[in-house]
């Protein structure tokens, strides 16, 4: 069995050709579902049965409320939301609140709704056709959690926001091999500062991070702040110089 990822959104704000993180794994999972969801095509979206979400921050939730609409009566069955209590109970407060939005998990009725959310807790593993999928506990401003996705023929990790963590690394060391890692650099070093308060990486404390693990996946950066992707990207090549270091430009599909 052969997976596919592609990438819908990466950037770490929206802009002309910039979309917020959306990963489509095969026809029918999404990891996240920020802005770069708004791009498939109606009839690709239909596919889209699970979604797991790293946190409740705008940028990585945003297409999921407007993906509840576009879907409404497609399906007999819910797209699965997969997340932490705490993501969930955000969402629903939030956004799913009938002010903002109407609760698409309670339409068209509470036995059959739309959209139905799953509370996955670090450490959990859920399998979907011959894929399986831990939720890894990391550390951000709000709860939030990584991911690692493994088949047959391939282990790729996804960091979600995050900023210096052991938890992280010490799943990933657990594995076999990991053939990709995708990870979050929000900001250049001259924004270290900001970095720490907002709790994401700078090249510098992922460099600092990164040789926590032993596996030498190959790496690919996302969530660059618009505007200063060529300076984050050059800044992370010199951090991490024993790795293979690649920058999301959208639109990129791995095969595996």
């Amino acid at each position: 069995q052969n997976m596919q990822i592609k990438i819908l959104g990466w950037a770490g704000g929206i802009g002309a050709n910039l979309r917020t993180t959306s990963f489509l794994v095969d026809d029918d999972l999404l990891i996240d579902a920020g802005t770069g969801l708004g791009d498939l095509p109606l009839n690709e979206m239909t596919g889209i049965r699970h979604i797991f979400l790293t946190h409740s921050h705008m940028d990585h939730i945003v297409g999921l409320p407007l993906l509840a609409d576009s879907m409404f009566g497609v399906h007999d069955e819910p797209i699965m939301v997969h997340a932490q209590e705490a993501t969930i109970d955000a969402i629903k407060k939030h956004i799913f609140n009938w002010v903002i939005w109407p609760d698409f998990s309670e339409l068209p009725t509470r036995d059959k709704p739309s959209i139905h959310f799953k509370v996955m807790n670090p450490g959990d593993k859920v399998s979907i056709r011959s894929r399986e999928i831990e939720m890894i506990p990391v550390n951000h401003t709000v709860p939030g959690v990584g991911y690692c996705l493994s088949s047959r023929r391939a282990t790729v990790a996804f960091s979600g926001d995050t900023t210096t963590n052991d938890s992280l690394w010490e799943v990933l060391n657990r594995y076999d091999n990991i053939d990709l890692l995708f990870v979050e650099s929000a900001f250049s070093n001259n924004d270290a500062e900001i970095s720490i308060i907002s709790k994401h990486y700078c090249p510098s404390l992922l460099g600092d991070d990164i040789v926590k693990t032993h596996h030498r996946p190959d790496v690919w950066l996302t969530h660059f702040k618009p505007g200063e992707e060529e300076l984050i990207y050059q800044e992370c090549v010199a951090a991490m110089p024993d790795f293979k270091v690649h920058q999301l430009k959208g639109g990129e599909i791995f095969k595996f």
